[in-house]
């Protein structure tokens, strides 16, 4: 007794024909009844009542498709339970401050191990650490870098921030800009951007903020709103438009060097992926 042959026996009761069966198996009729008598042998007792133009489940069959649709549906779970464990071998939980540095672990991990899922979450500076304890991520990105023993930490991008000024603004030809100097004023942002929203909030506490949850929508409006917008340096941040200008932002708070964190027992696999950042670190020096 095979499992195809369970299927084959599942298949049959739900299609009521031989024909409708061997079709959807992608069967000629005559394997699809040969491999049937097979069972039927196996098991010791005809499944199907036959005449002459029709077959039809039997009390046998009855007791044998229950069997089978249990075994195949332990089948079922036994092939999800391996995929799920699969996925997860391949997965990195990546729990991160801000967007950006997650874009470009992804490009360092996938151009190394292209079967590798990056799994990325923006949280806040304590739980991005926090979850990072508690083994709910793999790896972590900071904008401070932890004291722990238990975590160890590398250097890992910086990124700078700029006022996306849309061309006519009075702002348009400014060379630079303080957040003192935007204080005040009406922004379009989008709502994904981690710690960066909090530095808004805290260095312009008389600014509005219109916040735009859907990235896709948010990069629509940057090209047909007036509101003034942020952007960085990162070269993978799409929010620039050619009619908008970038202008560089001069407070200190505007400007972040980004950690890259793992718990110190970390598995191989994920101290492999940590070690990608070398050359980033290098580059910080």
């Amino acid at each position: 007794m095979e499992l195809e042959q369970l299927r084959q026996l599942d298949e049959i009761a739900r299609c009521g024909t031989l024909q409708s069966a061997a079709e959807r198996l992608h069967l000629s009729q005559s394997a699809l009844s040969r491999s049937l008598k097979r069972l039927e042998d196996d098991l010791g007792q005809p499944l199907f009542d036959r005449t002459r133009n029709s077959m039809q489940i039997n009390a046998s069959g009855q007791i044998a498709l229950e069997h089978a649709r249990v075994i195949l549906a332990e089948e079922r779970r036994l092939r999800d339970a391996f995929a799920a464990l699969a996925k997860r071998e391949r997965t990195v939980r990546v729990a991160s401050v801000a967007p950006a540095p997650t874009w470009r672990l992804s490009s360092l991990v996938l151009e190394q191990y292209p079967t590798t899922i990056v799994e990325p979450d923006i949280a806040s500076e304590r739980d991005v650490e926090s979850r990072l304890l508690n083994g709910t991520c793999d790896l972590a990105i900071t904008a401070q870098r932890p004291q722990l023993p238990t975590i160890s930490a590398r250097r890992f991008m910086c990124e700078d921030l700029y006022a996306n000024v849309p061309e006519g603004h009075v702002l348009h030809d400014r060379e630079s800009i303080s957040f003192a100097e935007l204080d005040g004023l009406t922004f379009l942002v989008y709502g994904g951007i981690g710690f960066w929203h909090d530095v808004h909030v805290r260095m312009m506490p008389f600014a509005q903020f219109v916040v735009q949850p859907d990235r896709t929508i948010f990069l629509q409006q940057v090209q047909t709103s007036n509101l003034l917008t942020f952007t960085t340096n990162v070269p993978e941040n799409t929010s620039r438009h050619e009619s908008r200008r970038a202008v560089p932002i001069t407070d200190p708070e505007a400007h972040v060097t980004f950690y890259l964190c793992m718990r110190a027992d970390a598995p191989e696999r994920i101290r492999t992926l940590f070690d990608l950042v070398r050359e980033s670190e290098e580059e910080l020096k």
